[in-house]
């Protein structure tokens, strides 16, 4: 469960933790929990449990052997900061993120209350950038508990886009990453929202990428806006 990945915003995927469950309207068709049922039917003996939580405690080290600096995608299949994830394995992750100041870390939740909670107990390294996933009006409150996180670079994912986030205050975010669901029985996504969240990034100094136009079969749209690629990363500074 460590690689290389396809995802077009980062190098390489990290997964000490497996299994998810849904908590909000982005979850609807989950991707990891389509390929977890699909490892499972296949014996990959890292889903046993098919998309239940589950630790793996012998991949917390795994970065320790990547010599060539990566920016990692931290928990591709599962949630870090998931509920049944004890605090213990979490700094555990953390200490080897810190260990590894090579790479940059990329840190995605739905729960960042619970980096909230933790907060005092992490080491928040330049090395580790922190996100939380706003796919539409009801996820912004996470907006705001992720300004309060302690993080270097702190960004948001607004994957898969179900509406207009109209009036973003960005003040203490770094990035913003928009992207269409792909997939079977993928929401559509119109082009207005993407625009607008791109006007807001720019009006407000915030690096803007965006991902792919999503859809069944996402390869047919492509990833271009008004003609234009967007593929900008934050600066790896001290946070506002």
């Amino acid at each position: 469960m460590v690689g290389s990945s396809s995802i077009e915003w980062t190098e390489a995927t990290w997964n000490p933790v497996t299994g998810c469950n849904k908590v909000s309207d982005g979850c609807k068709h989950c991707y990891a929990e389509r390929m977890a049922k699909r490892l499972h039917a296949m014996g990959n003996r890292r889903y046993k449990n098919g998309f239940n939580v589950t630790l793996h405690h012998d991949l917390i080290d795994a970065p320790k052997k990547w010599i060539k600096p990566r920016k990692i995608f931290v928990n591709s299949m599962s949630d870090l900061f998931h509920e049944q994830v004890p605090s213990e394995f979490i700094g555990q992750v953390f200490k080897t993120m810190n260990e590894t100041p090579q790479h940059s870390y990329q840190v995605l939740t739905k729960r960042p209350e619970r980096i909230l909670e933790l907060s005092c107990e992490l080491n928040f390294t330049p090395n580790i950038w922190v996100g939380t996933s706003v796919e539409n009006d009801k996820a912004k409150g996470r907006i705001d508990q992720l300004k309060m996180v302690p993080a270097h670079i702190r960004f948001l994912s607004c994957e898969p886009l179900l509406g207009p986030l109209n009036e973003l205050n960005l003040k203490g975010i770094h990035w913003v990453i928009v992207g269409g669901e792909s997939g079977p029985g993928a929401r559509s996504m119109e082009a207005d929202w993407v625009r607008t969240i791109r006007d807001q990034c720019s009006e407000q100094n915030v690096a803007f990428f965006f991902k792919q136009w999503g859809g069944v079969q996402k390869h047919r749209y492509g990833r271009e806006l008004d003609d234009k690629t967007y593929d900008e990363y934050p600066v790896n500074t001290l946070a506002n």
